[in-house]
């Protein structure tokens, strides 16, 4: 399998926590591939450092055969690169379609004078991105409520607006943390059939998720973060039974629960 994204050697240390510890890892293209470990053992920062909201202390991603910019989000979104966050990041006085045309104006060529003036072709393209916004909309299941305001919505249904202003900036890879956090056992269902959706169409997931039974049935892969440092790696039912595996998450460390 061509690898779409590898890191080598990942380290990150933010004052006296190594929060990653020289994490190397690959994940092919068309992969669902899950990151998991206890609370604190480096996830999030992984996810940060990826998408360049803070560059590496050491090492580099590679990204479809070339290095990313480290430290600029504008690059990795540019890349193809989009994610979402474990704490919901939305324009809560917005509407839901407003959330997604914004997240969309990654891709519009048209100039703020040009938007501000009303041209002929700011107004074509601002038509185009609302078309797809709802689109994106729908593909979520929340095409009903493209009118409402975000802030109105059920915690399971800004998640999922929060996924279709992802996939807005047209990703070749996802990146969803904890996307199932807050969900009932009907809509972590609903969730996992439509990551499933979006890989059958093409987009390469990785997925940071507290629900083992979501990952271990939904990934192809797995690695498993304890402290900062990849413990583990292989498909799901092997990384299961795996001691160190079964130590972090219910050992003696002090994250252990």
């Amino acid at each position: 399998m061509t690898p779409l994204l590898e890191a080598h050697d990942i380290a990150k240390r933010f004052g006296g926590l190594q929060a990653l510890d020289g994490v190397s890892l690959s994940i092919g293209s068309g992969e669902i591939y899950g990151l998991i470990g206890p609370n604190g053992a480096g996830k999030t920062t992984f996810f940060n450092a990826l998408t360049g909201l803070y560059p590496p202390d050491r090492g580099r991603f590679v990204f479809d055969g070339a290095a990313l910019i480290p430290g600029s989000p504008q690059a990795a979104v540019a890349r193809g690169i989009a994610r979402t966050f474990q704490n919901i990041r939305l324009f809560r006085e917005l509407s839901v379609l407003e959330n997604v045309m914004a997240a969309r104006h990654v891709h519009t060529r048209a100039g703020v004078w040009s938007v501000l003036a009303g041209s002929a072709a700011s107004r074509s393209e601002a038509q185009a991105c609302a078309e797809r916004a709802r689109a994106l909309l729908d593909y979520v299941g929340i095409g009903r409520l493209a009118g409402s305001l975000a802030q109105q919505l059920s915690y399971g249904d800004q998640r999922r607006l929060e996924i279709a202003r992802a996939l807005a900036t047209e990703p070749r890879l996802l990146a969803l943390d904890e996307p199932a956090a807050g969900m009932n056992a009907t809509e972590t269902g609903a969730l996992r059939e439509l990551i499933e959706r979006i890989r059958a169409d093409g987009i390469t997931v990785l997925l940071i998720e507290h629900d083992v039974k979501l990952v271990m049935g939904l990934c192809d892969r797995v690695a498993v973060l304890d402290f900062g440092r990849k413990i583990a790696e292989d498909a799901p039912a092997v990384v299961q039974r795996d001691p160190r595996v079964i130590e972090a998450y219910l050992g003696g460390g002090p994250h252990g629960h």
